[in-house]
C-alpha cells in the first residue's frame, strides 16, 4: 500500500510540474533564417524507397515532449523503423523495439518507466523475415543514436548485421554510461565507426554522402547523445525526408520550435545547448524549405507520411 501512495505522489508532483512548466514557460528556441538558396544535389536510382516499419509504441503526453505541450493531449509515441532500399544495399535507420521489451526497459531509470507505458510489436527482424526479406542485401543499421529504445531490436536482427554509428557514438556506447547500458549489453556487434568526411550541408559543417549519390546524407547532430546524427533522405521522385532521430520526439519541436520540458531534459538530454542549436538549425531548414518532411522517430503523425512496409514510398 505504501508504495501505491509514493508511486501516485510522485506521478501527482510531476504532473503539476509538468503542467507549471506547460503554462509558465514559453516553447521557444531561437533561430537565423538558412541563407542556402537551393536544396543540395542528389541523385538517387529509379528503385530507391522508403518504408516504415513500427515495432511498438509507448503512450505518453504532449507535456512531456516539448515545452508549451499539454497534459491533457495523449499522445503515441511509435517505435518506427525505417528501411531504405537502395540497389547498393539497404539501410535500416534505428531498430526499434525487441523481443526482450520487458528487460531491455528495465535499464531505464525508473521515472521514466513509470510515466510512459510501452506496448510491444513485431520486432523489425522478424517483420522482414516473415515477408521473405533477403538480409544478404541490408548494408548495415544506422543508428540516429543508441539509447534503449533504438538499439532493442538488434536482438532480432542477424548478429553480424552491420551496426553503423558515429566515432562519438561509439565512445558514448563504450563510456559506461547508464544510458548506453542495453547495447553494451548485447556484446561486440559487428560495429561500422564512420567519421564526417564531406563538407557543409544545410547549415550543418560536416556531412557523410553515405552512398555517393546524395540519396542518404548524414550530419552530425550531437546533444541528446554526444553522437546523434540527422539523415537526409531524397528519393527519385524528388520527395525529401529528415529522420531526426530524438533531436525533438514530436514535429512541434521543429515547427514551433521547441524543445523538450526541463524534467524529460534532465531524464534524456546529455547537452541542452547543442540540443537548442540543431533544433534550431532544423527549423531553419523547415522555414526555408517545407517541403523537406521532418521525422522525429517517434511522431506516429510524421512516420505515416511514408509508406507502411511492405509498401514503399519513391
Amino acid at each position: 500500500m505504501l508504495k501505491k501512495l509514493l508511486i501516485f505522489a510522485a506521478l501527482l508532483l510531476t504532473a503539476l510540474i509538468a503542467l507549471l512548466i506547460s503554462t509558465f514557460s514559453g516553447a521557444k528556441v531561437d533561430f537565423a533564417p538558412l541563407t542556402a538558396d537551393s536544396l543540395p544535389a542528389a541523385s538517387p536510382p529509379t528503385d530507391m524507397t522508403i518504408s516504415a516499419i513500427s515495432t511498438g509504441k509507448m503512450e505518453s503526453r504532449a507535456a512531456f515532449a516539448f515545452r508549451g505541450g499539454s497534459l491533457g493531449d495523449k499522445r503515441d509515441f511509435t517505435m518506427t523503423v525505417f528501411l531504405v532500399h537502395h540497389p547498393k544495399g539497404d539501410l535500416i535507420f534505428d531498430a526499434g523495439f525487441g523481443r526482450g521489451l520487458e528487460a531491455h526497459l528495465s535499464t531505464e531509470p525508473w521515472l521514466l518507466r513509470t510515466f510512459a507505458k510501452a506496448t510491444p510489436g513485431t520486432p523489425v527482424g522478424d517483420r522482414l523475415a516473415a515477408g521473405g526479406y533477403d538480409f544478404g542485401h541490408l548494408a548495415g543499421v544506422v543508428l540516429t543514436h543508441a539509447h534503449w529504445d533504438h538499439v532493442s531490436g538488434l536482438d532480432r536482427l542477424p548478429k553480424d548485421t552491420p551496426v553503423w554509428v558515429s566515432a562519438s557514438e561509439r565512445q558514448f556506447i563504450a563510456s559506461g554510461s547508464s544510458k548506453s547500458e542495453l547495447i553494451r549489453s548485447f556484446g561486440e556487434l559487428n560495429y561500422k565507426v564512420y567519421e564526417f568526411n564531406g563538407g557543409p550541408y544545410l547549415g550543418f559543417s560536416q556531412s557523410l554522402d553515405v552512398l555517393g549519390d546524395g540519396s542518404v546524407v548524414l550530419v552530425p547532430a550531437p546533444g541528446h547523445t554526444p553522437g546523434s546524427i540527422v539523415a537526409f533522405i531524397t528519393l527519385p521522385s524528388g520527395t525529401r525526408y529528415a529522420l531526426l532521430g530524438d533531436l525533438v520526439w514530436q514535429s512541434e519541436g521543429v515547427e514551433i520550435p521547441a524543445e523538450r520540458p526541463w524534467l524529460s531534459r534532465r531524464l534524456v538530454e546529455e547537452n541542452d545547448d547543442e540540443v537548442r542549436a540543431n533544433i534550431a538549425r532544423m527549423a531553419a531548414i523547415h522555414a526555408r524549405f517545407p517541403d523537406i518532411r521532418m521525422v522525429p522517430a517517434h511522431d506516429a503523425r510524421a512516420a505515416a507520411t511514408i509508406g507502411v512496409y511492405p509498401e514503399v514510398t519513391r
